[in-house]
């Protein structure tokens, strides 16, 4: 109840300071926006100064305006849901106010999106020299999603996983290649460690995103380690008008289990654009899920408090300073017997996190917005108390601590001609630090990991005719790596007309050795002492990847279209192996941590968009690829003189994809549907349950989702929005669970969740 308590409050005490800021003199851009072809306006669209930081949103009759801007010229850019995006270069004096008019465009899908992740600077993603896929709210709405983890899944070429009936890992998987190869990213800074980054697709609620950005393929050129399978960028809500949200539901997983769900938004810009904050908060409390009634749960116990913002100050329109702080609060438990103490239980895998994280930047910019300086640092720490046990072991207490810090500076210029063509120029250097402490005192393991990482980055971009053309590179210089590691890009874009885009891309991305491996909870849990050492001469991992692709918009009488084709090849080298190397004086086991074979990746990505206005909204996503070691590689260590090998990647299938469908009939009523496929795979299961080990080969799944939405007007201002709907219709879940408390709890794959029932409402403005 407190939790409802806290949002009304902060909701109407915000509602009641929006009309606190004066309108200030100096020289103006005033605007209206309309919808093309009438004289309807168009509210709470979004207008941004291109290049200066700022921006304003259009009030009820479509109007906006600047205030106290310096003369000189500037870009404008109108974005509103439902219509095409416009750009006008306008002039402001002293001696008069500009007046300038837009009228939109409708469009039923989005293609031309501003993104950041495909060369550090904002562009417009049919611009950009990359494949930049944008996953915003409207999608998280249509899937009913309440955490990251839940959305990745509808974007082709990333799959997410559950890896644990225990703990409830989630990992997402980018062209095949495992969550350890992902480099996620808040707000294009890399703070989420190995350690945040177990449990982190969860622990980021949707309401604190605007959008994602997924970039497949290596980026270490820009984003530095961990970026081999590809990126994914999230960028947090930025206060753009005054606004709020509040939002619950509640859900029944098969009847056996409950979940509550309860978040909030608001959202306070002064008048003259010169600071604002957009700050968010969720409660997330779902009860344990046993699927085979074996009293061992398959979806853990979750508790979860989140809280956070981001704010901006703009001492001119020139510069502004950004800050953003976000804190979780998270208990989480699987296994049995959950009302006992974890070392009473069976079996029971236990973290209490308390995760806070935030960041600051300074933007100038100078040269009538040409140039661009900026300046930031952002951190996060991470204190986790945990258990990972069985047959009530007392040692299986621990305790971790994880510090993850990034500073750095960016300059960007855009000059008008370098060598043969307008180019912009970015550079940048970047120092992170991860700090972890890791102890099992029962398992004698007291682990300290310091990572330092030092990195400079290059690129030019030139833009010519119907080309355009990016090379850049990176120098990184790691403290457990003796050689200096260099990352290059290349990129090229050919545009002979505006809805058409073809690309040729080669990219790396490299990752980092580290002793400290989330894995290592696996043998706890099976009462095992484990250390591991990293091997003399050890090498990072490398990776080169190769695209191409074709991106085309077409409309088609009032429908439109939109095809993005891409195939892909990612060569990995150095590959990190675990080798058993013997005991140490306690009787742990020591594993080494070795370069092994390399690994290909390569297939096609696919995805089709087809829309008639609100009517009728379709997107379609699928992968076809292959994942293989290039030589056979040992799965299961050898028992009895027998070792188990495969060459093909376990866990990955040859064919996945997904669909959503959204329609409006009537003003006040939508629905969707939604659904994702999974292929077969192979995924090993060890023996406990089971007598001996073997490697599994699963079925495909069929996941679909349905969701109604009826919004009622409460006044001019304020709707009230009533949903429900029902996740995995057909209950397609994994139907050979092991059972009781030795089972392999690894041994979890398909959806992520049972049939789902829910309702919930949302009051917003």
């Amino acid at each position: 109840m407190k939790h409802y308590i806290f949002m009304f409050v902060l909701t109407f005490v915000c509602i009641n300071l929006l009309a606190v800021n004066p309108i200030k003199e100096g020289n103006i851009i005033s605007g209206h926006v309309l919808v093309k072809g009438t004289d309807e306006n168009i509210p709470f669209a979004t207008v941004q100064l291109v290049g200066h930081g700022g921006g304003a949103v259009t009030n009820e009759q479509g109007q906006f305006e600047f205030q106290k801007l310096p003369a000189g010229d500037y870009m404008l850019r109108v974005q509103a849901m439902g219509y095409q995006t416009q750009e006008k270069r306008v002039t402001v004096s002293k001696a008069f106010a500009t007046v300038v008019h837009f009228r939109m465009v409708e469009e039923a899908f989005t293609t031309d999106e501003v993104v950041v992740s495909a060369n550090r600077n904002e562009v417009s993603r049919r611009e950009a020299p990359v494949v930049v896929n944008v996953m915003s709210s409207k999608l998280f709405e249509a899937v009913n999603s309440t955490d990251l983890a839940k959305s990745l899944n509808f974007q082709s070429g990333l799959r997410v996983e559950n890896n644990c009936q225990n703990c409830g890992f989630p990992q997402v998987r980018i062209n095949g290649l495992e969550g350890a190869y992902s480099q996620i990213l808040i707000n294009s800074r890399p703070i989420i460690s190995a350690l945040s980054g177990v449990y982190g697709l969860e622990q980021i609620p949707v309401n604190m995103v605007e959008r994602i950005e997924v970039v497949r393929g290596g980026g270490s050129a820009l984003f530095g380690a961990n970026a081999v399978g590809g990126t994914i960028n999230i960028i947090t809500k930025d206060p753009i008008s005054n606004s709020f949200q509040v939002a619950s539901s509640l859900s029944s997983m098969n009847g056996k289990s409950w979940e509550q769900y309860m978040g909030g938004n608001v959202s306070l810009v002064s008048k003259d654009n010169s600071y604002g904050i957009a700050l968010y908060e969720t409660y997330r409390n779902r009860n344990p899920y046993d699927a085979d009634g074996d009293g061992f749960s398959e979806l853990g116990k979750l508790n979860m408090n989140t809280f956070g913002f981001r704010a901006y100050y703009r001492p001119t329109y020139s510069s502004r300073i950004n800050v953003e702080y976000h804190t979780t609060n998270e208990f989480r438990r699987g296994g049995n017997k959950f009302d006992l103490q974890p070392h009473e239980s069976d079996i029971t895998e236990q973290t209490k996190h308390i995760i806070n994280s935030g960041g600051l930047s300074y933007d100038r910019y100078w040269n009538e917005a040409k140039r661009k300086i900026s300046i930031y640092g952002s951190m996060q720490h991470t204190d986790r108390n945990s258990y990972y046990g069985a047959q009530k072991n007392l040692n299986a207490y621990g305790k971790t601590d994880d510090l993850t810090w990034v500073a750095g500076a960016m300059y960007v210029g855009n000059m008008d001609r370098f060598f043969f063509a307008p180019a912009t120029f970015t550079a940048g250097f970047e120092y992170q630090n991860n700090s972890l402490h890791d102890v099992m005192a029962g398992y004698h393991r007291d682990m300290k990991q310091d990572v330092r990482i030092a990195g400079a980055f290059v690129q030019n971009e030139w833009r010519m005719h119907k080309f355009t053309t990016l090379i850049g590179a990176r120098l990184d210089k790691h403290n457990l790596i003796k050689n200096l590691i260099v990352s290059p890009r290349i990129n090229f874009l050919y545009k002979p007309v505006d809805h058409l885009q073809a690309r040729l891309t080669y990219s790396t991305g490299f990752r980092a050795p580290q002793a400290y491996d989330e894995d290592l909870h696996v043998t706890a849990v099976g009462g095992e002492g484990i250390q591991i050492r990293l091997a003399d001469g050890l090498r990072e991992e490398r990776s080169n990847s190769f695209s191409s692709s074709v991106d085309w918009t077409l409309p088609i009488g009032h429908w439109q279209t939109n095809l993005l084709v891409e195939g892909f090849y990612t060569d990995l080298r150095h590959v990190f192996a675990l080798t058993d190397i013997g005991e140490d004086e306690n009787g742990d086991m020591i594993k080494e941590r070795r370069n092994a074979n390399g690994a290909r990746v390569y297939g096609v990505n696919l995805d089709a968009k087809l829309a008639h206005g609100r009517e009728a909204q379709f997107q379609l996503g699928f992968t076809a690829q292959r994942s293989q070691y290039t030589q056979e590689v040992v799965w299961r260590e050898e028992i009895d003189g027998v070792a188990l090998s495969t060459k093909r990647m376990p866990r990955t299938p040859d064919y996945y994809g997904y669909f959503t469908f959204t329609s409006a009939p009537t003003k006040h009523f939508d629905f969707s549907l939604s659904g994702t496929y999974t292929g077969k795979m192979i995924v090993p299961h060890m023996a406990g349950y089971i007598k001996e080990d073997r490697m599994e080969s699963t079925p495909q799944f069929y996941d679909l989702n349905l969701k109604l939405n009826y919004t009622f007007l409460l006044n001019h201002h304020l709707k009230l929005q009533l949903n429900g709907g029902v996740q995995n219709i057909f209950n397609s879940f994994q139907k050979d669970l092991d059972k009781g408390e030795f089972r392999d709890s690894g041994y979890f794959y398909g959806p992520t969740q049972p049939r789902t029932i829910f309702i919930g409402f949302k009051i917003m403005n």
